[in-house]
């Protein structure tokens, strides 16, 4: 089987409140992570919540990184999904745990869209689902 991407699930534990409090450093981190990864950034967005905690969100050709933060638990939660062979993830993941303070991280890797014989061409070319 193949599958048609990775996706990261990164906790970043022990962050440093000062560091992903505020929606210009936690956007500046990531947006560098993700150019350190060598991903092809198209668009992005990032909101600071009240009183505190941001969520963002980078676009990229290959598909996407997300972050959301609980500075009151020291707390980082980070998605990185990618279809692409050669972009540098561990390097992006180990970029932010320096650049957030974290002292412990916990990093999950799924293959997602596991390619098997589910699919065949129907007549009008499109794909369908062949249901067991």
């Amino acid at each position: 089987m193949n599958a048609l991407g990775k996706h990261y699930i990164v906790e970043y534990y022990g962050c440093d409140p000062n560091r992903i409090s505020h929606r210009d450093s936690v956007e500046s981190i990531l947006l560098e992570a993700a150019k350190i990864a060598k991903a092809h950034i198209v668009m992005y967005d990032f909101h600071n919540f009240s009183p505190y905690g941001v969520s963002g969100m980078i676009i990229i050709s290959e598909s996407h990184f997300s972050i959301h933060t609980w500075p009151e638990h020291n707390y980082c939660a980070v998605d990185i999904f990618t279809c692409s062979e050669t972009m540098n993830e561990e390097a992006a993941i180990d970029y932010m745990k320096k650049s957030f303070g974290s002292s412990n991280i916990n990093v999950k890797q799924l293959e997602r869209g596991l390619v098997q014989e589910a699919y065949k061409s129907g007549e009008n070319g499109l794909l369908e689902d062949k249901i067991n």
